[in-house]
């Protein structure tokens, strides 16, 4: 711990990743990195980009919650970010995972198609539970506050 109470980056990171939402991006990470090795033993490598692109946005996003620096940031809307990043991931896979399933033949192929079938609706998942408009809403008081 350091001076003030506060966690340090990689004590932040433990107790993030026990959370809901840690443990929903690591599990992304993994899916990408899952996909990322399927699409690279496949005869055509080329829908990678997808999976490097989401792994190196969700490691990203998994250090910036865990060390706290959302907080220190305040200039972008780290909410509406995540959402963004989660509905654009959540379309890509699930595009280029049905061509791939579609298309083609191999084995690593159709596994790469799968996983990136999972990693598109974890990321769907991931953008529902994100979506900020859904956070911090409270419901207004339906009594007057002079009383009956």
């Amino acid at each position: 711990m350091e001076s003030g109470g506060s966690q340090s980056c990689p004590g932040g990171c433990v107790a993030f990743v026990r959370t809901h939402k840690g443990l929903v991006l690591l599990g992304e990470i993994v899916l990408c990195v899952l996909t990322l090795v399927c699409y690279g033993a496949s005869r055509t490598p080329g829908y990678t980009g997808v999976a490097v692109c989401e792994l190196v946005f969700a490691a990203a996003f998994l250090v910036l919650y865990a060390c706290g620096l959302h907080r220190r940031l305040a200039l972008v809307h780290w909410g509406w970010s995540d959402f963004i990043r989660c509905l654009i991931g959540c379309l890509l896979f699930l595009i280029t995972s049905l061509i791939v399933l579609i298309g083609h033949r191999d084995g690593s192929g159709i596994a790469a198609g799968v996983f990136g079938l999972l990693a598109g609706i974890l990321l769907g998942y991931d953008a529902y539970i994100t979506l900020p408009s859904r956070q911090g809403h409270t419901a207004a008081p339906t009594e007057s506050p002079e009383g009956p």
